[in-house]
């Protein structure tokens, strides 16, 4: 089968590969229809990952169809979503249903090989049916479930005055699901650019441009802060400084990771009485919750949808993308002719 390898940072092929062998119980094999390209993806290939070993078959966020559906109730030709954190199933966290922050998880793509090939072999537990979606759209379930499952992780309430700061793919994800919880949703961004793609594309049309005007720029458009920030920047600095955005009383969510501790005011955090939560990856949860809001037409997924490739043009379209991002919300590659 076709395969697109990362073989070091800065060197991805195109490759033949034997397709994967055997069928563990429980598990099926699966077509690969369209893959997204993530943040990470880009991050592996720069050579910014800090726990990945190459050579690497990139790929999480993936639509597939059914070949072999071992003993599984799924039937060949059926469209599925790919949820692609492999969990134990045993440690604390999944006990607690809780298998998105498993002690042991594997990730299609990071710690695993991923999907950038013409078929894989997954646990039929991660397959969820995605009848009613364009395979195109079933790819961007998994990437809009990290924003999705940090709205529910808030427990901000209808009416919550919520803040998203960075404007990327899961930044926008993010504020798309804090809009149908029901918040009154502000973007911040250190590009103007981008606060006018999210108005004009999406009608979030509240931004706010970071920088040393930020804070006073919250308390204008608030005159107490945001009941709801959600910070998707991937950065330390902005997240240290999303502290001071929060009102009192109100919850700050961390979306993005960083490898830096953060540092921040005890006596202002506990003024507030704020809640400062971790969010990560998603659960079935949330995956259900992205595709009924898509087959309900509440997400605007061809607006989310920037850039296509195909399989055989990820060398060369992936290289580029990872430095021309203008106009670049969400890429997607197209891995079957058929689809």
């Amino acid at each position: 089968m076709k395969a697109v390898v990362c073989l070091e940072p800065g060197r991805l092929e195109a490759v033949e590969r034997e397709n994967p062998a055997g069928l563990p119980e429980g598990w099926v094999r699966v077509a690969v229809s369209h893959v997204g390209i993530c943040g990470t993806d880009y991050h592996i290939f720069e050579g910014k990952h800090p726990f990945l070993e190459y050579p690497r078959v990139m790929g999480h966020e993936v639509s597939a169809t059914v070949l072999d559906p071992g003993t599984s109730p799924l039937a060949a030709g059926a469209p599925v979503v790919v949820n692609p954190y492999l969990s134990c199933g045993t440690c604390v966290a999944c006990r607690q249903g809780k298998p998105n922050c498993c002690t042991a998880i594997r990730v299609l793509g990071v710690h695993t090989d991923g999907a950038f090939c013409e078929e894989i072999l997954l646990p039929a537990d991660n397959l969820y049916p995605a009848d009613g979606l364009s395979l195109e759209a079933a790819a961007t379930v998994e990437f809009l479930a990290i924003g999705a499952h940090a709205v529910r992780r808030s427990l901000a309430p209808v009416g919550s005055r919520a803040l998203v700061i960075g404007a990327g793919p899961i930044g926008l994800g993010t504020a798309l699901f804090s809009r149908i919880a029901g918040h009154d949703v502000t973007l911040m961004d250190t590009s103007a650019e981008r606060l006018t793609m999210a108005a004009e594309r999406f009608g979030l049309a509240k931004g706010i441009l970071a920088g040393p005007g930020a804070a006073e720029a919250v308390l204008a458009a608030t005159g107490e802060g945001f009941d709801a920030v959600f910070d998707a920047t991937g950065y330390a600095q902005s997240i240290e400084a999303a502290f001071h955005h929060v009102a009192h009383g109100g919850t700050l969510v961390l979306v993005s990771v960083v490898k830096e501790d953060i540092r921040f005011s005890d006596p202002e955090f506990h003024k507030r009485e704020m809640m400062l939560i971790g969010s990560r990856n998603a659960t079935r949860a949330d995956f259900e919750h992205v595709m009924a809001n898509i087959r309900a037409g509440r997400v605007p997924v061809e607006a989310l949808v920037t850039h296509r490739t195909t399989l055989e043009n990820v060398p060369v379209d992936l290289a580029r993308w990872a430095t021309e991002k203008s106009g670049l919300i969400k890429a997607v590659v197209r891995i079957s002719p058929e689809s």
